[in-house]
């Protein structure tokens, strides 16, 4: 069979570097920082790239090939890098296709964390953002200017589970000749592949769900062969590499990614519904619940809803804090997509260093909670929130 013709599962399993001359069935661990060379003809070789090859773990490792090759298989992509972090890998991404007098077009609906990149520090570099509102996607041109470089997006959104038409938007990027990049941590290239519908670059923290248990730190950038070389030869001399211990176990990780997602997804699909109808909570956002104001285009490009429930709890901060303080089996943490069912208060964690009326902006309140559903038995999920809540 051709290797495109294999499932999303065979794929995630069967994609692998080569065997050792030990012939071993499972990836082993190569933990070494460089690689020795034959000759002198063939280390100059290796390092004008002439020879296509491991010479230092900055740069690449078995183990690191192995994990981005499984992510490239996964999201259709042709190249791809991987980084210490989610966080790495979108600051590596910008920076490399970034130069001083570009701007970028973003959702306003991100991660605290790149929002302070876009606000804080690529002004230093004279970089520029503006941002649109994911609910108002039709005034995304009305922003774009002669030197935008970049329209950047994150669907569904961190932490308020917005969703955005990632076909429109690849259209958009199209017209005007722009970089389209799409973080694609919360739904996995299982759930949803934005290169389909445009996407230059698709980011993932691999710390989420492609983890899944919490373990280890991890990012990755894979889309097309050119901009991934950019942002390759950038982060080869910046360094912010991914260890080959991290993407060993990120490798492994993926071949369960489909079972661990479905079953996630399952229970997340249970709590919304649970929290919908429940008597002290104002609104549920949820991917896959009618009620969502974008379930049609959720359905049209995620196969299923993800793990992530934002909800807002009557009786703002006081009751969002009271709701914290009386969680017993859930765990209070800043992760997500672990195997464990984390809750969470993005206006006093997450995204605390958003004014007020940043917060807003993106669709935060005071009393949003949001909901990591992990891989429990769901009614002991819900029993534990429905304690909280009462």
């Amino acid at each position: 069979m051709d290797e495109q013709e294999f499932g999303f599962e065979t794929q995630a399993i069967r994609t692998h570097i080569d065997k050792t001359h030990y012939q071993e069935h499972s990836t082993p661990l190569f933990l070494s920082s460089s690689f020795v060379f034959e000759d002198a003809e063939d280390m100059r070789a290796s390092f004008t790239e002439e020879k296509e090859r491991n010479i230092y773990s900055r740069f690449s490792n078995p183990n690191t090939t192995e994990f981005v090759d499984k992510v490239c298989v996964m999201e259709g992509a042709e190249s791809g890098y991987a980084f210490a972090t989610g966080m790495a890998a979108i600051y590596s991404s910008f920076a490399a296709l970034l130069s001083s007098g570009d701007h970028i077009v973003s959702a306003g609906s991100v991660f605290g964390s790149t929002h302070a990149l876009f606000m804080t520090y690529f002004p230093k570099w004279n970089i520029t953002t503006s941002y649109f509102d994911i609910n108002q996607p039709e005034t995304i041109e009305s922003f774009i200017k002669p030197n935008t470089k970049i329209l950047y997006a994150e669907t569904p959104t961190n932490p308020g589970v917005d969703v955005i038409d990632l076909e429109f938007l690849g259209q958009i990027a199209k017209k005007h000749n722009l970089i389209l990049i799409i973080d694609n941590c919360f739904a996995t290239p299982y759930i949803q592949q934005p290169i389909k519908y445009g996407a230059h670059i698709v980011i993932h923290s691999a710390t989420k769900l492609m983890d899944g248990q919490g373990r280890v730190l991890g990012g990755v950038a894979v889309g097309q062969a050119d901009l991934i070389r950019q942002i390759y030869l950038f982060s080869r001399n910046t360094g912010p590499a991914m260890s080959p211990f991290n993407a060993w176990v990120l490798s492994k990780s993926i071949e369960t990614l489909s079972l661990r997602v479905e079953r996630h997804c399952e229970n997340a699909m249970k709590v919304a519904e649970f929290l919908e109808n429940h008597p002290n909570v104002n609104s549920v956002k949820y991917p896959f619940l009618k009620s969502h104001p974008k379930y049609e285009i959720a359905k049209k490009q995620m196969l299923l809803g993800g793990n992530i429930i934002a909800f807002e709890i009557k009786g703002g901060i006081d009751a969002g804090r009271a709701f914290l303080d009386k969680i017993k089996l859930c765990s209070l943490s800043a992760n997500i997509g672990d195997a464990k069912t984390i809750v969470t208060h993005p206006a006093s964690t997450t995204h605390s260093k958003l004014s007020i009326e940043e917060k807003l902006a993106v669709g935060i309140s005071e009393g949003l909670v949001r909901v990591s559903v992990g891989l429990e038995t769901v009614k002991d999920v819900i029993a534990d929130l429905e304690q909280a809540l009462s």
